[in-house]
């Protein structure tokens, strides 16, 4: 049994835990996290998978994560460096040519394809810029809960929801228009009335699939698109970057951060239950029998970990437990680290020395149509016969990562099942489905089947055993307008906090959503001080 109550309880420490912790912190109140493995971080965390070789083992890529939280927390000061893709994107093509996006050559690049489309590039990126910028300031502020009761209840809600509609309103007619559609249509769909040519599609419409199980005609895969314009890296929009060292030095800096802040980060420590007396969350039980008491218990877990294995369900509304019970997971996604011996040697762009396409995105997918059939493969066979495949080579940036003249690349494959037909056991696959990755790859670099030294493989199973990415569901819950926003993860529950008293959330089951961003945690963590400050939570 704990002797000390704290104020805050944070089960996870992945990012959003560390971020959550860190402001609570910061504003005065005693805080503990709890992390179920070894090292904080959850999936974003750099690890040792072959001897010399060591790489981001799940999210592996830097640009969604919020400037205002990096400067809080001062990360730059705890270690953390950012490095921009000296290329956004490298989509060889089925026919043997290429396209590279990003570093000022997409224009010309596109021409290659189409001279209209390389004309509509321009204003297609301003055109989504826009938005973007709208919805970017959303990011950091909590969506109007759907209440019920008296005035006093809902007119805090009625305020945010004019402070959404003043945003908005700040675009026009046209912009309103296309935000529509954005929300409602499908990627595919979006692309199609923009551009003619099939690379400059298919390097965009990834992002509407990327850790999404869906088709790129899937209606609300434009919207996952869009999620994925929202980003910077240092203080340019859209790009993306590697942080030096993996996506591990992100949260190993969040951790400092927080540490200095006096936050007690606690590894190692699997909690098995959380404590509600008297519809109140009041602490959590750990796997070793440990007690301990709080104030406020904030979970980092994706939302049916929390209610549906910590909580007993008769603590919880009933339409509440049922409606959890149907929340939808599932990327896709299997995720591989590899190490080379040497780069790939692409047959449409040959080399072995380090170049610019070698830092970039590289999307093995070269149409839309490719993707959207690995999608009805693995619907109906497990995982697609063709799988999609991103592959960075974060070594290329980051030479503390592999020994002299070697390297390490990370393989984001898609679209796999999250759970196999027949009853069958990722287990019993895992191996099989990693070979056709490395073949995938090898077909558009013929060295690279030869040139791996070693590999790690994460399928669904293992992403949810490990890292607690339920169906190996990368975002904690499917980005479609019935789980966003307000909705996310329920109507009524938007404003992070949870069905009992105390009870609150701070992970990417909540607004704003998946990806390595912060916001949720800032977000929380700004609920939280309020109750405190208007004395619905106490100090311990």
């Amino acid at each position: 049994m704990s002797a000390e109550a704290r104020d805050v309880l944070v089960v996870g420490g992945g990012h959003n835990g560390l971020v959550c912790a860190a402001y609570l912190a910061a504003a005065g109140l005693s805080v503990t996290v709890l992390e179920r493995r070894g090292i904080v971080g959850g999936a974003a965390v750099t690890e040792e998978f072959h001897p010399g070789f060591r790489n981001s083992v799940a999210s592996y890529t830097v640009s969604l994560l919020n400037p205002k939280i990096i400067r809080d927390l001062d990360l730059p000061g705890y270690g953390l460096r950012i490095i921009e893709r000296r290329v956004a994107n490298f989509l060889p093509t089925a026919d043997g040519r290429y396209l590279r996006t990003g570093g000022g050559r997409a224009r010309a690049e596109v021409a290659k394809f189409s001279t209209r489309d390389a004309g509509r590039l321009e204003e297609y990126g301003a055109r989504l810029e826009a938005i973007a910028d709208v919805l970017r300031a959303l990011v950091l502020e909590t969506p109007p809960n759907v209440v019920q009761g008296n005035w006093s209840a809902a007119l805090p809600e009625l305020l945010r929801t004019a402070r959404l509609g003043a945003r908005l309103g700040r675009l026009d007619m046209s912009q309103r228009r296309e935000l529509l559609k954005l929300f409602a249509a499908s990627a595919g769909e979006y692309l199609d009335g923009w551009f003619e040519s099939d690379p400059i599609k298919a390097v965009y419409g990834f992002d509407g699939i990327v850790g999404h199980y869906a088709s790129p005609y899937a209606p609300g895969t434009a919207y996952v698109l869009l999620h994925h314009a929202f980003g910077e890296v240092n203080g340019k929009k859209g790009a993306w970057g590697h942080a030096v060292g993996g996506m591990g030095a992100i949260t190993q800096a969040m951790a400092r951060s927080a540490a200095a802040r006096g936050v007690d980060i606690r590894v190692g420590c699997p909690v098995r239950e959380i404590i509600v007396e008297r519809d109140r969350a009041v602490g959590a039980v750990t796997e070793a029998g440990e007690t301990l008491r709080a104030s406020a218990v904030v979970s980092n877990l994706n939302p049916k970990l929390l209610y549906l294995q910590l909580i007993d369900r008769a603590a919880l509304p009933k339409d509440f437990a049922e409606h959890i019970a149907q929340w939808r997971c599932g990327s896709g996604t299997f995720r591989m680290n590899v190490a080379l011996a040497e780069l790939p040697d692409f047959t449409c762009l040959p080399g072995r020395v380090p170049a610019d396409h070698h830092t970039a995105g590289i999307i093995l997918a070269p149409t839309l149509a490719y993707m959207e059939q690995a999608y009805f493969d693995a619907r109906t066979h497990g995982w697609s016969r063709q799988p999609i495949v991103e592959m960075l080579i974060p070594s290329t940036l980051d030479d503390s990562l592999a020994p002299p003249g070697k390297h390490v690349a990370s393989l984001f494959c898609q679209h796999v099942a999250p759970q196999l037909p027949d009853g069958q056991s990722w287990d019993r696959h895992r191996e099989g489905v990693a070979d056709l990755m490395i073949e995938t790859v090898s077909r558009f670099a013929p060295n690279f089947k030869a040139a791996v030294l070693g590999r790690q493989i994460m399928s669904p199973l293992d992403l949810e055993r490990t890292f607690g990415l339920v169906g190996g569901d990368i975002f904690h819950g499917r980005l479609q307008l019935d789980q966003m926003l307000s909705a996310r993860p329920m109507l009524g529950y938007g404003n992070y906090r949870g069905p009992l008293r105390g009870l609150y959330m701070c992970g990417a089951g909540t607004h704003p959503g998946g990806g390595v961003t912060g916001a949720p945690g800032h977000n929380a963590a700004r609920e939280i001080l309020s109750d405190f400050r208007r004395r619905r939570l106490h100090r311990a």
